[in-house]
């Protein structure tokens, strides 16, 4: 799969999970990806960086906003402007299934 070429709403298989994810925001660099929690009622996300060729969670202690179109954009402008990163705790290499 080329990640390159993914667009806004089109679905992510990671190898480590069974569920696909959505992408509900990108830019050059990075995809802000997210799919349902319904036990919380909320969803999870992922921040997949592809210069990096990494995935994983802001760094932003009680990071929140990733329910909606418009967080995920505000957290694509975090990143893209230095504000936050991807963590270096928590975070992956990029294994993509086709």
């Amino acid at each position: 799969m080329n990640l390159s070429q993914i667009q806004i709403k089109d679905k992510i298989k990671f190898s480590e999970e069974t569920q696909r994810y959505t992408v509900r925001a990108r830019n050059d660099r990075y995809l802000i990806c997210t799919k349902p929690m319904n036990a919380k009622k909320t969803v999870l996300y992922t921040i997949v960086d592809l210069l990096e060729n990494i995935r994983g969670t802001e760094d932003l202690i009680f990071c929140m906003g990733f329910e909606t179109n418009l967080g995920c954009q505000e957290a694509l402008a975090r990143l893209d402007s230095g504000e936050s990163y991807i963590s270096r705790r928590n975070f992956i290499p990029l294994k993509v299934d086709g």
